[in-house]
């Protein structure tokens, strides 16, 4: 039985960040969590994302509609009390294929063209081989999504403009402001997003003040982008200075909380301070937005300005869809290829079955046949074989690459009543080297037939 793709995740445009920063994995727990979730659903290969938009886990199943419900119930039971299942979407088959693609290429990110999707990817795709639960098919899968994002960069401008969410939040930030020059903005973290956001206040003209809890990272990070380390133990004076705080810190608890910035509100005198929290799990405890001129934005909140972006590179974006049904196409025509070689192995096998069950009961009642005899029978068999195999064969892998490829093979193997019967292990040989065994087991099927008709 053929094994199928199955996906069960979230993402911004599902849920809330209260309720992804639930699901949300640290990159250094994302191995131990993808081996636990994989084996409650029952997957035979598994991928696991996790970044401040989604959380969403892929897999391969010979019963995807059991494994899709195992998943569904594992992140179920992760979920806030408050939040409701439906949050949680699911898909099986090519729909799998192309939502991997379409979220390689940063075209399902909250700034579509955003360039830190595809590293993130990456990263689960080497955390799933490290794992050990990434195989033929998703091994298939995300590299063909990974090439695929790279051509829609390079043969379209959906890169172009403000594509980060970093970028958003400092659009947001110039919003607020008219414009940041002269303003004082406390960067807190120094992670890859508190990176991408120093890049971008780089120009802006920003007081740029940049507080990590190491020091190291700060001081690097400060000196880049022209900014001032501050050290940690300043948080609540840097806060109370600042006119625009942007959060990125990888911490799994809130750091501005009600307790802290109760001191801040008081010192600053009335004077508003604008967060902007694009952590996920969230930096910034909710609690802090309902103080006296504090106004809090998280990633959510950037929708707007994200989907103002969006509508710039509308047309690069329609380039890009049809560069992913190319790329799906192509995906599919490999993976019908791996339907056929077992297909293939196994009309073979029965073929080759029948033709040795007659030949020994021929054999049987001659008696007195010479070993040269003998031998040109069995000859005369396996060309017969051949002969009888070589048009079906040939027709059989010039169909599968067609769109109903699949149904073509299906109806082979209900034909000649082809079992299910090799054990995963076999399967998986004959998926890793699909291609190489449809080509020799053609070959050999033809020489078979040249060599009858001479």
């Amino acid at each position: 039985m053929m094994r199928d793709f199955v996906v069960v995740g979230l993402s911004h445009r599902t849920a809330p960040v209260e309720v992804r920063e639930r699901l949300a994995v640290a990159p250094e727990r994302l191995e131990d969590e993808l081996r636990d979730i994989a084996a409650r659903a029952n997957f035979d290969e598994a991928l696991l994302i996790s970044t401040c938009n989604r959380v969403e886990l892929y897999g391969t199943s010979t019963n995807p509609n059991e494994a899709i419900q195992r998943a569904r119930d594992t992140l179920a039971s992760r979920l806030p009390d408050t939040a409701s299942e439906d949050v949680l979407y699911a898909e099986r088959g090519v729909a799998v294929v192309r939502h991997a693609f379409r979220v390689a290429s940063s075209l399902d990110s909250l700034v579509v063209g955003e360039p830190q999707i595809l590293g993130q990817v990456k990263e689960a795709f080497d955390a799933a081989d490290s794992a050990g639960t990434a195989g033929t098919l998703l091994r298939r899968c995300f590299s063909q999504a990974f090439s695929t994002a790279k051509r829609i960069r390079n043969e379209t401008g959906i890169a172009e403009g403000t594509v980060s969410v970093s970028s958003i939040a400092c659009e947001l930030a110039k919003k607020i402001f008219g414009h940041l020059d002269g303003r004082r903005t406390l960067l807190l973290g120094a992670g890859e997003m508190g990176e991408g956001a120093a890049r971008s206040l780089r120009q802006t003209g920003t007081q740029l003040h940049v507080i990590n809890r190491s020091e190291e990272r700060t001081q690097a990070l400060a000196k880049s982008c022209g900014g001032r380390a501050v050290p940690y133990e300043r948080l609540t004076t840097e806060l109370a200075q600042a006119d625009v705080v942007i959060a990125s810190t990888a911490s799994p608890r809130f750091i501005l909380t009600p307790e802290l910035m109760k001191g801040v509100v008081r010192s600053r005198r009335h004077r508003p301070l604008f967060i902007i929290d694009i952590a996920v799990p969230r930096d910034v405890d909710p609690r802090v937005g309902t103080m006296d001129n504090v106004f809090v934005y998280d990633v959510d909140d950037l929708q707007q300005v994200a989907e103002e972006n969006l509508a710039v590179r509308a047309r690069e974006a329609a380039q890009a869809e049809r560069i992913i049904d190319e790329e799906v196409e192509s995906f599919l025509t490999w993976r019908r290829s791996l339907e056929l070689a077992p297909t293939i192995v196994a009309l073979r096998k029965r073929f080759g079955q029948v033709a040795d069950e007659e030949l020994q009961r021929t054999l049987g009642r001659l008696e007195n046949l010479s070993q040269s005899d003998r031998a040109a029978l069995e000859a005369m068999g396996r060309s017969l074989v051949n002969k009888l195999l070589h048009h079906p064969m040939t027709q059989l892998k010039a169909g599968a690459g067609e769109p109903d490829g699949a149904q073509l093979i299906d109806t082979v193997r209900r034909l000649f009543d082809l079992s299910d019967d090799d054990n995963t292990e076999k399967e998986t040989s004959i998926e890793a080297n699909a291609e190489t065994t449809v080509t020799r087991l053609t070959a050999a099927t033809a020489s078979g037939s040249r060599g009858e008709s001479k």
